[in-house]
């Protein structure tokens, strides 16, 4: 009963700190990935300026509508080094999104102010480049390449350059921390383009159904746009989390086995020590049936009375974490200091699932043994 309480207490919260972590990946990812990405199929840019795009911006359903136009580019601060990054150029309503606060390390996640565009950079950049937010005297030197540009004695008239501060470093995940991002009027300045955008990002109100809206745009718009959700942005990353939960799961059932398994040795000696009581039962009319399934139910209470136990202390153990946080990383650089928690109603139902059928198994292997040698028994007698 011990080994299953330790094997259910072990799933119940090993599962649950899994979905802490889950949700904290995808709520980081979130504030850069939109719930709804509409991008030209061919081409890098189009024109939003269209009467439907225009209805769209108006939708009472939307949070945030964001134009982003955004290149590759070469990135130069003092004399530090250069490093090739993405600059996202985001319309105001990026700014919508209150946890991007919450990314940020150094600085703030300040765009624009006093009519000066500013950079929020990511911190693969910071580390590139050594930006100093702080030193007001050095911007960062952007370039990217000219369209009329020709060949000439100086390689560096072939670039369009544009300086800007930096204002604040956010962290996320690898993916994202190679960004810059400023305001959309500094990259049409930047790169010639008054009217276009890379792609509209969407993100809806609470309660909002948004496979029906996807569905909706994507029959307005027809087959010149894509319209991706956060799974279709994202699919590596998605498959990757629910593979590895499985994964996790498996290993963890693994130990559950040996734990349950062991149940099979105590009922087998439980059988040999009441040898005789069985043979007096079978004298009494008891048939193998009603033995087999004295043994069988006591291997399944064993078993249903150390799972439901070791769920309602995984259970109290995850109240206490999600509360109070009292185990930490230990590390004061990461986004969260202590361990993430995330329970799952379905996650209880699958551990007591998984430890019935196995318990089941086993507790029917030893009242199979219950009976082997019951007539060898009662001649012995």
């Amino acid at each position: 009963m011990l080994g299953v309480f330790i094997g259910s207490a072990a799933l119940v919260i090993i599962l649950s700190v899994y979905n802490g972590f889950e949700k904290v990946i995808l709520n980081l990812y979130s504030n850069f990935t939109p719930e709804l990405k509409i991008e030209p199929k061919q081409g890098k840019t189009f024109n939003p300026n269209t009467a439907y795009f225009k209805a769209l911006h108006k939708d009472p359903r939307l949070f945030s509508y964001t134009e982003v136009l955004e290149e590759k580019a070469l990135i130069r601060y003092g004399t530090t080094g250069q490093f090739i990054g993405t600059v996202m150029g985001v319309s105001d309503e990026f700014l919508n999104n209150k946890q991007l606060d919450s990314t940020v390390e150094k600085g703030s996640f300040t765009l624009k102010n006093n009519g000066h565009n500013y950079a929020v950079i990511g911190a693969t950049v910071q580390g590139k480049l050594s930006v100093n937010i702080n030193d007001q005297l050095s911007a960062l030197q952007i370039y990217t390449p000219r369209r009329d540009a020709s060949n000439g004695a100086d390689p560096l008239s072939a670039f369009e350059v544009r300086y800007i501060y930096p204002s604040g470093i956010f962290n996320i995940q690898q993916d994202f921390n190679g960004l810059i991002i400023t305001p959309i009027d500094f990259m049409r300045d930047l790169l010639n383009e008054p009217a276009n955008v890379s792609h509209i990002d969407l993100n809806y109100k609470k309660g909002t159904d948004l496979e029906s809206v996807q569905s909706d745009i994507k029959d307005k718009l027809g087959d010149k746009f894509t319209v991706k959700n956060r799974y279709e942005q994202n699919a590596d990353l998605y498959k990757t989390l629910k593979y590895e939960r499985w994964f996790i799961f498996m290993i963890l059932v693994f130990v559950m086995i040996i734990a349950i398994f062991n149940i099979i040795g105590s009922l087998t000696m439980l059988v040999i020590d009441k040898q005789k009581d069985i043979a007096i039962l079978t004298s009494l009319g008891a048939d193998k049936k009603l033995i087999q399934s004295i043994f069988f139910f006591e291997g399944m209470m064993i078993s249903i009375i150390g799972c439901i136990a070791g769920m309602v202390i995984g259970l109290i153990f995850c109240i206490l974490q999600e509360q109070f946080g009292f185990i930490k990383f230990g590390d004061n650089l990461t986004a969260i200091d202590a361990y993430p928690v995330a329970m799952k109603f379905m996650d209880f139902i699958l551990v007591f699932l998984t430890v019935t059928v196995i318990a089941a198994i086993a507790s029917g292997i030893s009242a199979r043994l219950s009976v082997k040698r019951l007539a060898e028994i009662k001649e012995e007698l």
